[in-house]
Parts: structure tokens; sequence; C-alpha cells
């Protein structure tokens, strides 16, 4: 039976109970703060990667980390002659392997205070500790901090991020 139930109860993001019994795409359409990212990922053709087995780690930026890029830019990603652009933004996301925050911060501990983390997309995200906060940073400079962390899946581990991550 395992331990599940009451004990250790499914983390809500976005209202929505996030059960590790489902895929990322299974969980994430039912989290009413990733409508943008889910709007994304099916214009990108990412559904049936994200269904896969995997396992996938990814960093999920919310409806307000998209609405903070610049006016027009997620319209403009969501055109259908900018599907290569939008594929790479999202799979910047994803780093292939199960990550959790227990292996990210190892990770971190074992790098000298940071981690350098491959992307589906070829990138780089360096990972950091802020406090007891996992941040993240991209190509650009930008930092995300990982708002809710360890959301596990079917096929990986979803961390909430504050922030989109730009490739560069």
């Amino acid at each position: 039976m395992g331990m599940s139930g009451a004990t250790t109860p499914n983390p809500m993001v976005g209202g929505a109970a996030m059960f590790p019994t489902k895929d990322i795409v299974d969980n994430a359409v039912n989290s009413k703060d990733h409508t943008t990212l889910v709007a994304a990922v099916k214009a990108a053709d990412l559904v049936g990667t994200l269904k896969s087995p995997g396992p996938f780690t990814v960093f999920a930026p919310t409806n307000a980390a998209f609405s903070a890029l610049p006016a027009g830019t997620v319209d403009t990603l969501l055109k259908t002659e900018n599907k290569p652009t939008l594929t790479k933004v999202l799979t910047y996301h994803v780093v292939p392997g199960r990550m959790d925050g227990a292996a990210l911060m190892s990770a971190i501990k074992t790098g000298g205070g940071k981690a350098t983390l491959k992307t589906a997309s070829g990138g780089t995200l360096t990972a950091t500790m802020s406090g007891s906060n996992v941040r993240v940073s991209d190509a650009t400079g930008g930092t995300a901090t990982v708002t809710i962390a360890n959301v596990y899946q079917s096929n990986g581990v979803i961390h909430v991020v504050d922030k989109v991550l730009l490739p560069g």
C-alpha cells in the first residue's frame, strides 16, 4: 500500500491536487496557475514528449511569470511561425532525469555552491541556494526562485518557478 492518503497529502498547485500517479501534462492541466504553460506546451507539440516515460525535471513557470515577460511576448511565441523558438524556450525548462529538491541541493553542495543543469534544449541552467530556496539562473542572467518544490509525477518531478527562464 505504501504511505499514501492523509499522511502525505498531494501537494496543491494552482488550487488542484497533484497526483504522483499522473504524468506531468495530466497534472499541469489541472493547475489554475499554469494555463499559459499548458497552452504553450500544446502549441509547441510537446504534449507527447511530456507524457512519455521520461523521467523529466520540469521548472514550471506560473501564469504570473509569463505575464511578467515584455508585453506581447507570449502572444508572439504562441504564433505558428514561432514554434521553433517556443519549443526552445519550453525545453529550456526541462532537465532530463528526476532531480528533486534533495538532489538539486546535493548537486549545488557538490558543485561548491552551484550546479550546472543541462536542459533538454541543449542549454544550461545554474542552480544555487538563497537561504533555504533553490534559485535557477538562465543564460540571460535572469533568476527564478522555486516556489513549490518536489511535485512528484509518474514521469518526473515539477518545481514551480516564479520567472520564465530564457535560453539567451
